[in-house]
């Protein structure tokens, strides 16, 4: 009579394999408490949580629309194909921010920004609405970005008022480079700098200059003429004028000789009406009626 032999696990290997399972079932659960911990060391909620991995995934799979269409030669259908999946995802622009705007008329950035409403983040061209948000008179420098998901946010640096250019119809706001901003009313300009004359917007800069080398002068004067396209006239706040010479170094000297002399003599708030320092080392001066006076006292002797 044939004997079968069954072959067993023998009462060791048994034990080992459990002994391995439970260890194996002790380091997961150890592993799964740990993520759990870093997650919740993490400064973000659920929704965000989900919001962060749904953006890695869709990531995931516009780079690898992108790399698939790549190698078949069809870029376009590569950014078509991120823009589908971030917008099937919620990935688009449904709200604006503007931050930064203080004197400019706001709508000026939404017209502009609203027209990439409903389009898809990637394909948000932000380098693009930035040039033509610096291309608005106001707007000195912009920047633009993405705030994922669905929120186009700009900031805007504004240009500072400085000065009103007089023109033969308007008044005109400008900064301090001569950049026209925006018509103002006669108004709303009193206060202010004036300044006038052809070309007189594109020497605002020397002319702050100017002012720089006598500061006891700056706020005195109320307008500058530029004349003949080589040198300033000032007008006081005292409606007294000061012609001054030409070139930048001969005018600051005077300025400064200028403001040296009324410290010592009170010239502003006086008889004299002009001041014309345009002679080298001489400054005439012109009192109203003066000439008539001294005819008159010539005819009586």
């Amino acid at each position: 009579m044939a004997t079968v032999k069954r072959k067993t696990t023998g009462v060791r290997r048994s034990a080992a394999a459990k002994s391995r399972a439970a260890k194996a079932r002790t380091a997961r659960t150890r592993t799964q408490g740990g993520f759990n911990r870093a997650l919740a060391l993490l400064p973000f909620d659920d929704e965000q949580l989900h919001r962060i991995f749904l953006a890695i995934i869709i990531g995931g799979g516009a780079a690898l629309a992108w790399f698939v269409a790549s190698l078949a030669g069809v870029p376009a259908l590569a950014q078509n194909e991120v823009a589908k999946l971030a917008s099937d995802a919620g990935f688009e622009v449904r709200r604006v921010r503007v931050t930064g705007v203080q004197r400019m008329n706001e709508l000026k950035i939404y017209e502009r920004a609203l027209a990439q409403r409903d389009r898809p983040m990637p394909l948000v061209d932000l380098e693009g609405l930035r040039s033509e948000l610096v291309a608005l008179p106001w707007v000195e420098d912009a920047r633009v970005s993405r705030q994922l998901p669905d929120v186009l946010v700009i900031d805007v640096v504004e240009r500072t008022p400085h000065a009103v250019l007089r023109k033969p119809d308007h008044l005109v706001l400008i900064d301090a480079t001569g950049e026209e901003l925006e018509p103002i009313s006669a108004e709303n300009a009193k206060g202010m700098l004036a300044v006038e004359g052809p070309g007189a917007a594109k020497q605002v800069a020397n002319l702050g200059t100017l002012l720089d080398a006598a500061p006891a002068m700056r706020s005195k004067v109320a307008h500058a003429e530029w004349v003949g396209n080589r040198r300033w006239n000032l007008t006081f706040t005292t409606d007294q004028v000061l012609a001054l010479p030409q070139g930048e170094k001969d005018a600051a000297t005077a300025l400064i000789q200028f403001a040296r002399l009324d410290g010592q003599n009170r010239l502003l708030g006086g008889k004299v009406a002009t001041f014309d320092m345009r002679a080298p080392e001489r400054i005439y001066m012109r009192v109203p009626g003066r000439a008539a006076q001294v005819l008159g006292e010539g005819g009586t002797n």
